[in-house]
C-alpha cells in the first residue's frame, strides 16, 4: 500500500448543491485525516477497530470543514436496510439509530453517511429548506431506500420536482463482480435491470453497475440527480474500499463520509 495523505481536508463539491445559497456539502475523501496504516487518512468509521479518538478526531474535520463543530455531526448505525429516520437535532454517538438514511430541516444539523463502495447520496430542495443523506449499497437502493428518502423530504416541505441529488463516489461497474444468482434477483424484479449487467470474464459470472442503476432509482422518482463519477475501487489514493479490502484479505477497512448541512 502506497498512499499519500495530504494534510487538508479536501471534499468533492456537486455544482448541483453547491449553487443552493443556504446548503454545505462535501463528498469527502480519505484525505486530510489522522488515522494510519490500512486506515489511513479521514476515517470516519465509528464501527471500524481504527483508534476511536482517531476516528473522532476526523469526523471532528468533516464538521470544521462545513463550518461546524464535531457535536453536529449525525450519521446513522448503517445496517443495509431502505429505512430512514428524520432528525431535528443530532443524535449522541452512542444512540445512532439503525437505518440507512436522514432528513432534517434544522440548520446546523450536519447529517452524513459512510460508504466504502456502496453510494452515497446527497438530497437537497431547491429552497434550501430540507436536506437528506443515504447510503445505497445494493441492497439499500434495491429495496427502496432511494425513494423512502425522498418521501420523507416531501412530508416535511420539499417538493419532489424541487429535489435535487447527487450520487457520490462508489464502486464502478468495472470492479463489482457479482454471481448468477445476482443477476437472477434483480431480472425476477423488473426484466429491464439485466441492462445493469454484464458479462464477467469469469464463466457464469456478472459485472454490476451499481451507479448506473442507483441513478434509474433516483430519476424514475422524478428528482433531479447527478453523480460524481469517481469510483472506490480504482482510485486507492482518494478511498477506502470494502472490495478492494476482501481482495487483499486484509483485516478492515476504513469508510469516507459524505455529508450535508443547512447553513440559516
Amino acid at each position: 500500500m502506497n498512499i499519500e495523505i495530504r494534510d487538508a481536508v479536501d471534499p468533492i463539491l456537486s455544482e448541483g448543491l453547491s449553487d443552493i445559497g443556504n446548503v454545505r456539502h462535501g463528498f469527502f475523501t480519505r484525505q486530510g485525516g489522522v488515522s494510519s496504516g490500512i486506515y489511513a487518512g479521514l476515517n470516519v468509521g465509528l464501527g471500524s477497530d481504527d483508534d476511536p479518538e482517531l476516528v473522532r478526531e476526523n469526523r471532528s474535520r468533516v464538521a470544521a470543514a462545513l463550518g461546524f463543530s464535531g457535536k453536529s455531526l449525525s450519521t446513522p448505525h448503517q445496517v443495509h436496510s431502505p429505512d430512514v429516520v428524520t432528525i431535528s437535532e443530532p443524535f449522541p454517538e452512542g444512540e445512532r439509530p439503525k437505518v440507512d438514511a436522514v432528513v432534517t430541516t434544522t440548520p446546523g444539523v450536519i447529517i452524513g453517511v459512510l460508504a466504502a463502495d456502496c453510494g452515497p447520496i446527497l438530497f437537497a430542495d431547491e429552497a434550501g429548506g430540507v436536506i437528506g443523506a443515504a447510503h445505497a449499497g445494493w441492497k439499500g437502493a434495491f429495496n427502496g431506500v432511494i425513494e423512502n428518502t425522498i418521501d420523507a423530504m416531501v412530508e416535511v416541505g420539499a417538493r419532489r420536482g424541487a429535489i435535487r441529488a447527487v450520487l457520490g463516489p462508489s464502486i464502478g461497474p468495472e470492479n463489482y463482480e457479482v454471481g448468477p444468482e445476482f443477476e437472477d434477483r434483480f431480472a425476477a424484479a423488473d426484466q429491464d435491470n439485466r441492462r445493469f449487467f454484464s458479462r464477467s470474464a469469469r464463466e457464469g459470472h456478472f459485472m454490476f453497475d451499481l451507479p448506473s442503476y442507483t441513478m434509474a432509482r433516483l430519476q424514475r422518482a422524478g428528482v433531479d440527480a447527478d453523480h460524481t463519477g469517481h469510483c472506490t475501487y480504482a482510485d486507492e489514493n482518494s478511498f477506502f474500499s470494502y472490495r478492494r479490502t476482501t481482495h487483499r484479505s486484509e483485516p478492515d477497512y476504513g469508510r469516507q463520509i459524505s455529508a450535508i448541512v443547512l447553513t440559516d
